[in-house]
């Protein structure tokens, strides 16, 4: 009875502690490959539980799923030796961080809590603090991954000592054991999202490379020689990479000498030995699927072009969601110098992109198609397609670039969150928007990666298992009530994104700005003054001077200024009068230019900003009434407050104006105003 009783009282603090498989994980404390470990265990009733056992329980306890990380942290030492064991029991009992580290990664990942299972030399990476404190540099995981599969990482062209089973095990073992470094890093919260995504992209180019050495060796002897360029495209070319996602790439080669042809074949069989090597599974499983899909003519074109080939296919083929693919081209692996030429090459399709006819509308139309294409019983729990999901961020930040980025270099970056913030420095997205889709992005792409990392498997869908979001929001950090702090967290951010994208991805402004040539929209002194000439502006010269007064300098408004007036120039010309409408619009921003509201209304509310040209260039009358009143420009975002109103409602407004002062002049001037 008093065993019962002393398990039951064992029992009851597990399940304090956070345990759930009570009966398993007393068993588990109990197992001879814990002896050493847990020796000193001794779950007592002192109020300070989480300070029994010299803490080992609590740090389990700590983790995303106690239970998972007991489990697997006792079927990896009974997977070593004795030897190892009495070691890593040693390490572990000295050094509780190192402990801390591997119940996070065993607590978080079942998958790689398998893999030191089956390698348990690999969990020292976790054991040494300097080398998790400072990521290793890509030219490190390079060489590391190349080594594995036997090839020179000093070599010109490396080449792997084979295309065995034998060598793509050593490649997957390598690429899990940095994963392993990447995991424990992230888990330990010393780095944000973004340098985790790098990392991951880092590792993604190294095995590219490797994978490159490897179908290097397969090449007959005497093959025609050739230069190849693995250009990573999506969010491997962004690098913002998940923990698994497929790789997309597009091969480019060029004739080392005269055989054009030869090279090409040369270069075939290079890129699928590339994804041959990636996507195989062996008894180690695979990497990832290296997918060529995003090149010219899709599955149906050639897997490898020259770059002049490319170029001919873009001028002439190209549809719009091409141009915004390559928005995200980046020399990956193999011949980086002819990988930049390519990306040199294409990056002008990129920024006149939004020269195309209709190419706004497109944009918006293949956003609509994509979550069309969700399945309606995952819609809600899809992180990545859905409503309020990732796309909805990456689409807005993307359309926004290739409009506004046609004429602003300081816009073209290939990585969301730093294209977002170029956007918001330089006025085209208001800071307290950049910083609400920034921080959910973040959020977002973490909870992916949480997600992912749990059997490393490619998913974007959120479970629907308690365990499974229970793992999940302890993993963020949630304690108190893990599921239900997550999904208010989740809910509050989708919410957010998809406000925001629809903000921002339909501004009417963007259709106005597209239809203006990158010249117009630059609005460079020469662009501008023929531009008003041909628009029928009487003064060029005064309206220049009018433009340099309000555009020059570094400051948010004469950023945002930078954005509206090639739009406004063509609406001001719509009405009677350009010259004044431009005059009495430098007089009404000079007047409300400081406040907070004032152009962030025209340029999110593009609706207001047309209204108030047509105004200002149509009556001198009602120019001077917004002058008197200049905060009533809010009035024209607001269809309702431009509606007739009755006589009635009128007399009682006049009224009540008149009716707050006692001198009657006063009076007058408040009904006026």
């Amino acid at each position: 009875m008093m065993e019962s009783g002393r398990s039951t009282t064992n029992s009851a603090k597990l399940a304090r502690l956070g345990f759930t498989e009570l009966d398993l994980s007393a068993r588990l404390l109990a197992s001879p490959a814990l002896v050493e470990l847990f020796a000193e265990i001794d779950i007592d009733d002192s109020e300070s539980h989480l300070e029994d056992a010299n803490g080992f329980l609590a740090q389990i306890a700590a983790t995303a799923d106690p239970d998972q990380a007991l489990l697997l942290l006792t079927r990896f030492m009974e997977a070593c030796s004795d030897q190892q064991r009495r070691r890593i029991s040693s390490t572990l009992v000295a050094d509780r961080d190192t402990l801390g580290r591997l119940v996070e990664v065993l607590g978080m990942s079942e998958a790689l809590g398998e893999f030191i299972i089956r390698h348990p030399e690999h969990w020292s990476i976790l054991a040494d603090a300097e080398v998790l404190a400072m990521a290793p540099a890509a030219s490190q995981v390079r060489a590391s991954l190349l080594q594995a599969v036997g090839a020179d990482p000093k070599a010109p062209a490396p080449i792997a000592d084979g295309q065995s089973t034998e060598v793509l095990n050593r490649l997957r073992i390598s690429y899990r054991s940095h994963l392993l470094g990447i995991a424990a890093r992230d888990l330990a919260g010393l780095a944000p999202m973004e340098s985790v995504a790098s990392w991951l992209s880092d590792l993604a180019d190294g095995v590219l490379e490797a994978a490159l050495a490897i179908a290097r060796s397969g090449l007959p002897e005497g093959a025609p020689a050739c230069r190849f360029a693995i250009i990573g495209m999506g969010k491997c070319g962004g690098r913002e990479l998940n923990y698994v996602s497929d790789v997309d790439v597009i091969f480019v080669a060029e004739a080392s000498e005269g055989d054009e042809a030869g090279a090409l074949k040369t270069a075939t069989d290079l890129a699928i030995g590339v994804m041959r090597a990636c996507n195989s599974v062996t008894t180690e499983g695979s990497i990832w699927e290296v997918d060529p899909a995003l090149r010219p003519e899709g599955k149906q074109g050639a897997l490898v072009r020259t770059i002049e080939s490319h170029i001919d296919y873009y001028e002439r083929w190209a549809k719009t969601w091409e141009f915004q693919a390559l928005l995200k081209a980046r020399p990956s692996a193999g011949d980086l110098e002819l990988g930049a030429r390519y990306v040199d090459a294409v990056a002008p399709f990129v920024w006149s992109a939004a020269d195309h006819d209709g190419f706004v509308t497109d944009v918006q139309a293949m956003r609509r198609r994509v979550e069309e294409q969700v399945p309606a019983r995952i819609g809600e729990r899809e992180l990545k397609l859905g409503p309020g999901g990732l796309r909805d961020v990456e689409f807005s930040v993307q359309l926004l670039q290739l409009v506004h980025g046609r004429s602003d270099v300081m816009l073209r970056s290939s990585t969301t969150l730093d294209a977002l913030e170029a956007l918001a420095v330089w006025g085209y997205v208001g800071r307290d928007d950049a910083s609400t889709l920034a921080d959910a992005y973040r959020f977002l792409r973490t909870l992916e990666h949480r997600l992912q990392l749990h059997r490393l498997r490619r998913t974007h869908t959120m479970p629907e298992d308690e365990s499974d979001l229970r793992r999940l929001g302890r993993s963020l950090g949630y304690r108190g009530d893990p599921v239900g702090e997550l999904h208010a967290k989740w809910r509050t951010h989708a919410r957010e994104v998809r406000r925001l994208h629809e903000k921002l991805f339909y501004r009417p402004l963007l259709q106005a700005v597209a239809r203006l040539d990158a010249g117009e929209a630059r609005l460079t002194p020469e662009a501008a003054e023929q531009r008003l000439r041909a628009l029928g502006y009487q003064d060029p010269a005064g309206a220049l001077r009018h433009l340099e007064a309000l555009t020059s300098g570094v400051s948010r408004r004469a950023a945002i200024q930078r954005t509206l007036l090639p739009v406004m120039l063509g609406w001001f010309a719509n009405a009677p009068d350009p010259d004044a409408g431009l005059l009495g619009f430098r007089r009404v921003s000079d007047a409300l230019g400081s406040t907070h509201w004032y152009l962030r209304l025209l340029r999110d509310e593009s609706t207001a900003a047309e209204r108030m040209a047509q105004v200002l260039a149509s009556s001198k009358y009602a120019t001077e009434l917004l002058l008197r009143a200049p905060e009533n420009v809010a009035m024209l975002a607001d269809q309702s407050e431009l509606e007739p109103r009755p006589l009635e409602t009128l007399l009682a407004e006049v009224a009540s104006a008149a009716e707050r002062h006692d001198d009657p002049v006063i009076a007058v001037g408040a009904v006026r105003s």
